[in-house]
C-alpha cells in the first residue's frame, strides 16, 4: 500500500545580528510561499477520493447495509444534497495545479510537483473522476463555465452527454500529455508513476465506456475498445493510515456509534450461493457466534432493511461490516483498512460486458472475463480456493447466463462492488440487477429507491436562471428522474 507523504513546515527561530539597511524585498515573506506548492494541491484534491469511496447513502440505496437506529437514509428522506464543495475543494485545486503549470510566468516554479505536463495530465485525469461523479448524482451540472472563481459565480449548466463527450476526451488527452520527466509528486495513489496513472485513465475510460452503452453506443464501442488493453492490472485502492487524521471513516465512525449493519439484503442473497465474500464483508452477530473464533456462514445475521422500528433490534442480533473495511466496532474494526476505488473485478466484468455486446475484446469472451471477475473479487478479499471457486461457479444461480447477460453481471458486479457505493448504485441504476425493493416506509416522493440526487437549495436562490435552465433539461428536480445513460 502506498502511504502518504507526510508534508511539514519547520519554522527556526534564532537570534540573527542583521545591519539596518539589510532588509530584503520588504514585500516578501520568507516563511509564506507566493505561490501554491502543487504537490499539496494534488494530495489535498485526491484525499477527497474518500469521500466518494466511503460515502453512506449509495450504501443503503442498494442494500448493502441498513440502518440501526435512525433510518432515515435508508428511507430515502434526503433528495437534495450539495455538490458545492467538490467544486471549492478538490476540483478547484486540481484546476489550479493545471493553471500554474501552464502559465509562462509560473510553470518554471512548480518543478517541485513533477514535471509540468505530467501534473497538468494527472491533474486532468483526477477532475474527470470527480466530475463523473457529480454528472452520475445529479445529471446537467456546471461544467464549461465552472472554475472561474469571481470571473463567473453563476456558471451555466452542460448537459450530460456535452460532459461526458468531454470528460472522454479530457482523459485521452492526458494519456498522451504525460512525458518522459518526473512523475507528479504529492500523489498518494501512485506515488508518481506514469504508467499506473495512464492505467487508471484507461479504466476510467472503459467504466464510463460502459455506462454510455444504451445512451450512444457507437461512443461507447468505441471508446471502450480503444481503451482496454490498458486498462489495470491490480486493484486501485484508497490508503488510509493508522492515524486519526487520515484513517478509514467506517473506523471513525464504527469508533462511537453503531449505525450500520449489513442488511438482510445483501447476507441472504449470499448466503444463499454459500459466497465466501460474506465471511470477509461481515462480522459474526454476538447472539449468533459459537465462539470457535472460525467466521462462519451460520455466524453472520442481516439487519431487516424493511423495518419500521430498527431500534428494536439489538445490536447483539445482527451483523456490522467487517474489520476489514474498517467497521466492527471499537477495538475491532481496522484503522488503516484500504477502500476499493477501481479493481481488476470491475474491469474483467466490463470486459464480460462487452463481449455480450459485441464488441471486440483484447483477449477472450464474455463467460470467461465472467468468471475472472469473480476470481478476482474473491482474491481482492483472501477467498479465493479453486476447489470451492469450482463449486461456487457450477450453481444454477452463478454460472454465466448469455441470454440475459444483464443479470449474471449486473448481480455478480453487484455482490464484487462492495463496499464502493456510488459505482454500485451507478451499475444499479444501469443494468437494473440485482432486482432490489424499496424500504416500504419511503420517506420521499415517489416511494422508490432514488435514481438521481435533486440539486443544493443553494442554487436555487444563487444560480436561479442556470438552474431552471437544467430542470428544464431533465424535466424536474427530483429523484425519481432517470439520468441520459439509464436507459432500462
Amino acid at each position: 500500500m502506498k502511504l502518504f507523504k507526510t508534508f511539514s513546515i519547520a519554522v527556526m527561530v534564532s537570534a540573527i545580528a542583521i545591519s539596518c539597511d539589510d532588509f530584503g524585498d520588504l514585500n516578501v515573506d520568507p516563511n509564506n510561499p507566493s505561490a501554491a506548492k502543487t504537490e499539496l494541491l494534488l494530495t489535498n484534491a485526491q484525499r477527497s477520493i474518500s469521500d466518494v469511496v466511503s460515502a453512506t447513502s449509495p450504501i443503503l440505496y442498494v442494500q448493502y447495509m441498513s440502518e440501526t437506529q435512525y433510518d432515515d437514509g435508508a428511507k430515502y428522506s434526503t433528495v437534495q444534497f450539495d455538490f458545492n464543495g467538490w467544486y471549492s475543494g478538490p476540483l478547484q485545486d486540481l484546476e489550479e495545479i493545471i493553471k500554474l503549470n501552464s502559465d509562462e510566468a509560473t510553470a518554471g516554479d512548480m518543478i517541485s510537483g513533477g514535471s509540468n505536463a505530467n501534473q497538468i495530465a494527472a491533474a486532468r485525469i483526477m477532475k474527470v473522476y470527480f466530475f463523473q461523479m457529480i454528472v452520475e448524482r445529479w445529471g446537467p451540472a456546471p461544467y464549461s463555465e465552472a472554475l472561474k472563481g469571481a470571473d463567473n459565480l453563476r456558471p451555466a449548466y452542460d448537459s450530460q452527454d456535452a460532459i461526458f463527450t468531454d470528460l472522454l476526451s479530457e482523459l485521452s488527452e492526458a494519456i498522451a500529455q504525460f512525458d518522459g520527466g518526473v512523475g507528479p509528486t504529492g500523489d498518494i495513489l501512485f506515488d508518481g508513476d506514469v504508467d499506473s496513472w495512464k492505467a487508471f485513465a484507461n479504466a476510467l475510460r472503459v467504466r464510463m465506456a460502459l455506462r454510455l452503452a444504451d445512451a450512444n453506443s457507437s461512443v461507447a464501442r468505441s471508446t471502450f475498445e480503444s481503451a482496454a488493453s490498458g486498462v489495470i492490472t491490480s486493484d486501485v485502492m484508497y490508503p488510509y493510515l493508522a492515524e486519526a487524521a487520515n484513517q478509514n471513516p467506517w473506523y471513525a465512525r464504527f469508533q462511537t456509534r453503531t449505525d450500520y449493519a449489513i442488511s438482510d439484503v445483501f447476507v441472504d442473497y449470499l448466503k444463499g450461493i454459500q459466497d465466501p465474500r460474506l465471511l470477509m464483508y461481515a462480522e459474526p452477530a454476538p447472539n449468533f457466534d459459537d465462539g470457535d473464533g472460525v467466521v462462519e456462514f451460520s455466524d453472520i445475521a442481516g439487519m431487516p432493511y424493511d423495518t419500521q422500528d430498527p431500534g428494536a433490534i439489538t445490536n447483539a442480533e445482527v451483523s456490522f461490516p467487517s474489520r476489514f473495511i474498517g467497521g466492527g466496532g471499537p477495538g475491532v474494526g481496522i484503522q488503516n483498512a484500504p477502500l476499493p476505488i477501481i479493481t481488476v473485478a470491475e474491469m474483467h466484468f466490463a470486459m464480460a460486458e462487452a463481449g455480450a455486446r459485441g464488441w471486440n475484446l483484447p483477449v477472450g469472451d464474455a463467460p470467461t472475463h465472467y468468471a475472472l471477475g469473480i476470481k478476482a473479487s474473491m482474491e481482492q478479499w483472501g477467498v479465493f480456493d479453486q476447489a470451492a471457486y469450482d463449486a461456487y461457479m457450477a450453481q444454477a444461480e452463478v454460472a454465466y447466463n448469455a441470454a440475459n447477460y444483464k443479470k449474471s453481471i449486473g448481480t455478480q458486479k453487484w455482490v464484487a462492488l462492495f463496499p464502493n457505493g456510488y459505482e454500485a448504485w451507478a451499475e444499479w441504476r444501469r443494468l437494473d440487477y440485482p432486482v432490489l425493493v424499496p424500504h416500504s416506509g419511503a420517506l420521499n416522493t415517489s416511494g422508490q429507491i432514488p435514481v438521481r440526487h435533486a440539486y443544493p437549495t443553494s442554487e436555487v436562490q444563487l444560480n436561479s436562471e442556470n438552474y431552471q435552465a437544467a430542470v428544464s433539461q431533465l424535466g424536474g428536480d427530483t429523484e425519481a428522474i432517470k439520468l441520459y445513460w439509464d436507459k432500462n
